[in-house]
This record gives structure tokens, C-alpha cells and sequence, in this order.
């Protein structure tokens, strides 16, 4: 969970709110003049030491406060994400969905998915690919999640997107039927979202209609 801005002043030394008011100050400074600093603007060096200066801890939180302050178009959110480490990458999916990038950020979800890395393949399934991916890559992501044993609580509106999907209840059931076939455990939450592609409940007749 990433931590506000507030939260982080109470957590950090001096040192470290310090460097952090210098690097959102940076930020905002590349928002309100874009296209001004050639190469990397000085607010993605500091994007990539985040770790270094306020502790790996809140790198993420503080990589999204600059990301938000900065509002970056794609082309400058997609070089931070392919040329970082892990982290960065994940701290850039994290925040995904508070900029104002619509669907063309889609790219950077589907490659997270194509990973091993867990802690890309929990930060792919959040609001922004919740949002934004259509139905396969969507069914992709809850498969993606129980083959590399993301906890299925990270699928953000996991109930709402798997509700009736008669499509997803079939994967799953491939899945179910492979892993079994192979001597290997069924992950236990393929069971909490097959549940949940279950049809919505038909609403109860009004008294109109039961006194027909």
C-alpha cells in the first residue's frame, strides 16, 4: 500500500524530507515547464535513488509522489519502466492509474504479465489493468496470478470483473485439470475465483409480479 505524503513526513528523518521536498519540488517544476530539460530531467534521477535516500521501504510511495507531480507523458513513463530496475517498474505500474494516461499505458501491464517477477504480476493486476485490460488480457492476469502464487486478493475488482465469466470458470477449470493431471497442489485461490464467476443471483420478483 503506498503511504501519503503526510504519512511520509512523520516516517522520515530530516535528512530524507529534505531530499524529498527537493525532489517533488523538481517535479513540479518539469510539470509546469515540460520539454524544457533535455535528456533526463533532474526528477527522474531522483525517481531511481528514491530507495537510497528515504530507504527501500518507501521507495515506492515515494517514487509515485513524484510520478503524480511531475505528471510525465507515456513516452517519459515508459523510460522509466524499461530502463529500471524491478522496483522502479513496480513503483510505475503502482501508480499507473493516477496519471492521466488512459488506456496507452496498457503496453507496460502486458509486459509485467509476461514476467515471472511477483511483485510485477501484483502491480499489473491493480486499478490500472483492472481499468484498462479487456476480457482475455484480464483472464491472462488471474492465470498469471495463480501460477506464480500472487495472493488472488491482489486482482483489484476481482468480484466484479470475474462475475458471469463463463469464459474465465472454463480456464480455470483447464487449469485446475492440468495441475492435478501433473501431481502438483491447486492453487487455493483458483477455488475463491471460480466461485465468483457464479452468475449474479436473478432479483427477487416485486409484489406486482408475484400477484400475476
Amino acid at each position: 500500500m503506498l503511504t501519503s505524503r503526510k504519512e511520509l513526513d512523520d516516517l522520515l528523518g530530516g535528512a530524507a524530507r529534505a531530499w524529498l521536498d527537493e525532489a517533488l519540488a523538481e517535479a513540479a517544476h518539469a510539470a509546469a515547464h515540460p520539454g524544457t530539460d533535455s535528456g533526463n530531467p533532474p526528477w527522474e534521477l531522483r525517481f531511481a535513488s528514491a530507495g537510497r535516500h528515504c530507504g527501500l521501504e518507501h521507495a515506492d510511495s515515494v517514487r509515485a509522489l513524484l510520478l503524480v507531480e511531475a505528471r510525465p507523458a507515456l513516452p517519459a513513463v515508459t523510460r522509466l519502466y524499461e530502463q529500471g530496475t524491478a522496483a522502479e517498474r513496480r513503483a510505475v505500474l503502482l501508480t499507473l492509474h493516477r496519471l492521466d494516461l488512459g488506456a496507452t499505458a496498457l503496453p507496460l501491464v502486458e509486459d509485467a504479465l509476461r514476467t515471472n517477477d511477483t511483485r510485477l504480476v501484483a502491480a499489473a493486476v491493480g486499478p490500472y489493468g483492472a481499468a484498462h485490460l479487456d476480457a482475455h488480457g484480464w483472464r491472462h492476469g488471474v492465470l498469471k496470478c495463480l501460477f506464480t502464487e500472487v495472493p488472488v486478493q491482489a486482482l483489484d475488482r476481482l468480484a466484479e470483473r470475474a462475475r458471469g465469466d463463463a469464459e474465465l470458470a472454463r480456464m480455470l477449470g483447464d487449469f485446475a485439470t492440468e495441475r492435478t493431471a501433473a501431481g502438483r497442489p491447486v492453487p487455493a485461490g483458483l477455488r475463491t475465483v471460480l466461485e465468483l464467476t457464479a452468475p449474479a443471483p436473478a432479483p427477487a420478483p416485486t409484489s406486482t409480479e408475484e400477484a400475476r
